[in-house]
């Protein structure tokens, strides 16, 4: 009869109970001094009569699986690793999970939170300051350590456009110590926008050079065109009549007349040379 022995010890396994490991059997002793896992808990091998549970390389009896805060058995049940050791997931919330800012509860794992610098809020306890609404995943301003939905932090905190009365919510300008869009602070004639650009002012209006030029300015008599200071621009005044500088010119010779003396003749300025021989 051929024999049927254990592969370390050779005792023979007829009628024994014996462990098969890659097609080698061995007998039950010699399989838990072989190949047994220590248990993490107790350093005793589990036999091969009991459940060996297992994570990441590490091993325990059924009876020794527990939580290290609460001693609850983990077996069958939902668990977290922190720093070696093992815990139910109500210890591991308690102990590590966040805080909530407003009620001091435990953030539970998987529950919906909100974060913004550090700090940690349950979903439903982020709220407006203004109308105690939960934010959720709008957007929302920070002031004085309260948070705002944007519809209220406009009401309260926004300056209001003087021209639209709508709420000023980033840049703007201010125009006698009022606020504006930029896009709405225009030229009262033209409409051009103007922000970043050069600008002037009649009875508390805006005007833009070209526009405040056309209606208000003097007209030269050379040329027709406005005389303005606005840009630089220099001008000789005689009698009520404005010239452009490069335009005060001798009406018969076109020599410029700028600090030199001059003659009239009704309308005309002359240089003296052209005046003598009139």
């Amino acid at each position: 009869m051929e024999r049927f022995d254990c592969h370390y010890c050779k005792d023979t396994l007829l009628g024994k109970k014996y462990i098969l490991k890659e097609d080698t059997q061995y007998c039950t002793k010699c399989y838990e001094n072989l190949f047994a896992n220590c248990c993490e808990v107790c350093t005793l091998p589990i036999g091969c009569n009991t459940k060996d549970l297992s994570y990441k390389d590490r091993h325990w009896h059924e009876n020794c699986f527990k939580c290290g805060k609460c001693s609850r058995s983990l077996v069958d049940k939902a668990f977290a690793a922190k720093d070696e050791l093992m815990l139910c997931t109500e210890c591991y919330s308690h102990e590590y999970s966040s805080k909530c800012s407003t009620c001091k509860k435990t953030i539970m794992p998987g529950s919906r939170k909100m974060e913004y610098k550090g700090n940690s809020w349950h979903e439903t306890c982020f709220l407006c300051q203004r109308c105690q609404q939960p934010v959720g995943t709008k957007s929302f301003i920070p002031k004085d350590n309260n948070y705002f939905c944007v519809p209220c932090f406009e009401k309260q905190f926004a300056y209001q456009c003087c021209a639209c009365k709508k709420a000023i919510t980033t840049g703007g300008v201010t125009y006698h110590d009022k606020p504006w869009h930029r896009e709405c602070f225009t030229c009262i004639g033209c409409k051009r926008q103007l922000a970043g650009q050069r600008f002037t002012s009649r009875e508390n209006y805006p005007y833009c050079l070209d526009c405040f030029s056309n209606l208000y300015a003097k007209k030269c008599v050379g040329c027709t065109k406005a005389i303005t200071s606005l840009a630089g621009a220099k001008y000789i005044s005689f009698e009520e009549r404005q010239w452009h500088s490069e335009c005060f010119t001798c009406m018969q010779c076109s020599v410029s007349l700028v600090g030199r003396g001059f003659l009239t003749q009704r309308d005309d300025i002359l240089c003296t040379d052209c005046g003598r021989e009139k």
